[in-house]
């Protein structure tokens, strides 16, 4: 099988966290695929930061819709981040609903759940992964380039053109080339 054919484990934990994360956080926690369970959690976490303007709210039959998308990081019950890795074409890919508690902030879980995207991302071969984000300098330092939303025309005309904030929205794109997946 090559390897843009391959898929990975759904339910595999992302098991290289960044290295921000603190010691008792990477020995304990990990970035795992949604679970039906997690729906709920995963809309009240988002819309609690759409409530503040940091992103789109979702409704909950989005949240089914996408779930299979979402990547969470659980401890117990409990999940305290989730984020999308939302196919837009065959190259392209969007890190979309990043969210952690904010009593879980600043210690590495968002960058554990862009991990979780950024693996998925290559697995499926593809080339470039994008957010759009009001906090650059978090994704800057995961490697991602801040980029203008114009050079991403699938994602403009496929989605945002939909948004309430389209034409004006204030997002910073930033993009993490991935790389050709056909060469070593």
């Amino acid at each position: 099988m090559s390897r843009r054919q391959s898929r990975p484990n759904p339910s595999a934990v992302v098991e290289r966290p960044s290295r921000r994360l603190t010691a008792p956080v990477r020995s304990r926690l990990g970035a795992v695929q949604a679970s039906i369970a997690d729906a709920r959690q995963v809309h009240d976490l988002v819309n609690a930061f759409a409530q503040r303007g940091d992103m789109l709210p979702r409704t909950m039959g989005e949240v089914y819709e996408n779930l299979r998308d979402f990547y969470v990081v659980r401890d117990s019950d409990q999940v305290l981040g989730c984020v999308a890795l939302h196919i837009v074409w065959e190259d392209l890919a969007e890190v979309k609903s990043l969210a952690v508690r904010q009593e879980h902030q600043s210690r590495g879980l968002g960058a554990l759940l862009v991990d979780a995207c950024v693996r998925e991302a290559r697995a499926l071969g593809l080339k470039t992964l994008f957010a759009l984000t009001y906090r650059p300098d978090f994704f800057a330092k995961l490697g991602f380039r801040q980029a203008d939303v114009m050079t991403l025309p699938r994602k403009v005309w496929n989605e945002c053109y939909r948004c309430p904030k389209f034409p004006s929205c204030n997002e910073i794109a930033m993009v993490l080339d991935l790389g050709d997946p056909d060469q070593p």
